[in-house]
């Protein structure tokens, strides 16, 4: 059979892990160049020239979970203007100095966009799709905020999505 005549498989139906690969390739002192052939980016340990590794590892949980916010939303039929993400975290004064809690502000701005949806859009981020915060240590407290159309709402703490055990 050639692959113009397989037969096509649901998504669901794929069987084994996907794999994705990076490099990280050191550059002196603490600066490294990080991510796939072709498409790297500066990470800088000390977090004078560049996002230091925890700094990076806070944005991909933003940007992670804003993709799939503006994708939820998108999907009502009232696409998303603007956004931005602020995030900060609480890490552990003495080594591991891991994060222990995240707090997030989701900026959003668009025409007809209802507070309800777009808390149930991050509350579906943390639950289901985004794969950073499903990857975080359970105990990492995420509390998360929207500021919709510029009106502020109340915190709401995160359950990111965990394996059965």
């Amino acid at each position: 059979m050639t692959d113009s005549t397989l037969p096509s498989r649901p998504s669901a139906a794929v069987a084994g892990p996907v794999i994705t690969r990076s490099e990280a390739t050191w550059l002196g002192e603490r600066l490294f160049d990080a991510g796939p052939a072709g498409r790297t980016h500066r990470i800088d340990a000390s977090a004078k020239q560049a996002p230091g590794p925890v700094e990076t590892l806070l944005n991909a949980l933003a940007t992670c979970s804003a993709v799939d916010i503006i994708d939820i939303i998108a999907k009502r039929k009232t696409p998303v203007e603007r956004m931005s993400v602020h995030i900060a975290a609480e890490r552990r004064p003495e080594a591991p100095r891991r994060v222990r809690h995240v707090d997030i502000e989701y900026r959003i701005d668009g025409a007809g966009i209802e507070r309800e949806h777009a808390e149930r859009a991050i509350q579906l981020s943390y639950e289901r799709y985004c794969s950073v915060a499903a990857s975080l240590a359970p105990d990492v407290v995420a509390e998360t905020r929207l500021t919709l159309n510029g009106v502020a709402g109340q915190p709401a703490r995160q359950k990111a999505w965990a394996p059965d055990l």
